[in-house]
């Protein structure tokens, strides 16, 4: 008799708790010393956000029959490096933001010298974590997710993407330049979370990983897409962070550029492409359908 499949939502919260204590396992303990900074990483990192990178790093990781413990791995170091983005994006020099997850932002909370290190020390343990863990049979397999994991943070990913959204403030920006400054910005690291997830699994073939990438991307730009028209359209209160700051400030976005109405559109376009992406690939695509419908339908 077959297993019944646990409800989405049910899902979601089981990984959710999952990836916290396994953060709060490789975050260094708040009484080690540097105990402010140390302290400080907890606090960026712990109790807060909806975790949608681990979330993609577990569902693609079930598509491809992987280990739980090696998700952990995967999961814990995609939310530090994403926490460490936050942290930085969020400093005066930047976004100049108050609040992150409902709660003061780390340089508001500390000091800005504290959250600049908090960024670079969690930047530093998201590597060790992925290095320091077993996710693949061939450590040649591994390498190759270590370097994909640095490609999706530097230049060519997400730094590279917030370097042409600081260039771009008060500037217009055709849809392609927007495209491909969010490609590199926000999808970097949500098409690592996915590859990462899918590799620590069965060997998958060709076919099967464009497949997965394909609709990482989708994702990716529909999660982007979604943000955006929630700060135009959502209060702080239910963000948990500023709303309206991207229009204040004249940085482009998806509404600025296509209008609410037609932004609301493309991610609906999005979402119905990274489904027929991977509907090949069957009932293992399950948590991957689910996670396109959240992420374009969420409403927090």
């Amino acid at each position: 008799m077959a297993t019944p499949r646990v409800e989405f939502r049910d899902w979601m919260a089981g990984v959710q708790a999952r990836v916290e204590r396994a953060l709060d396992r490789v975050l260094p303990p708040g009484g080690e010393a540097p105990q402010r900074l140390h302290e400080a990483m907890r606090y960026a990192v712990l109790g807060g956000g909806k975790r949608v990178r681990p979330l993609l790093v577990f569902a693609a990781g079930e598509a491809a029959r992987g280990a739980p413990e090696r998700l952990d791995a995967a999961a814990c170091a995609v939310e530090l490096l994403h926490a460490y983005s936050l942290v930085h994006d969020d400093l005066p020099c930047i976004d100049d933001d108050t609040l992150r997850r409902g709660k003061p932002t780390v340089h508001v909370e500390f000091d800005e010298a504290t959250a600049l290190l908090v960024g670079d020390g969690l930047q530093s343990l998201a590597f060790e974590v992925l290095a320091g863990h077993r996710l693949a049979d061939d450590p040649a397999a591994q390498l190759e997710m270590v370097r994909a994991f640095a490609v999706a943070s530097g230049t060519r990913g997400m730094a590279g993407g917030q370097a042409i959204d600081l260039a771009a403030v008060g500037q217009s920006l055709t849809l392609p330049e927007l495209e491909f400054m969010h490609i590199l910005k926000t999808g970097a690291l949500i098409r690592a979370s996915v590859m990462l997830g899918a590799r620590c699994g069965d060997a998958l073939g060709g076919a099967e990983l464009g497949r997965l990438d394909r609709y990482a991307k989708c994702v990716g730009l529909a999660f982007q897409v979604v943000d955006d028209v929630l700060d135009a359209a959502a209060p702080t209160a239910t963000l948990g962070k500023t709303a309206g700051k991207d229009a204040a400030r004249g940085k482009p976005t998806y509404v600025s550029v296509l209008g609410l109405a037609r932004a609301r559109e493309l991610a609906q376009e999005l979402r119905r492409d990274a489904r027929a992406a991977v509907e090949g690939l069957g009932a293992r695509a399950g948590r991957l359908l689910d996670l396109a419908d959240f992420i374009v339908l969420r409403e927090f």
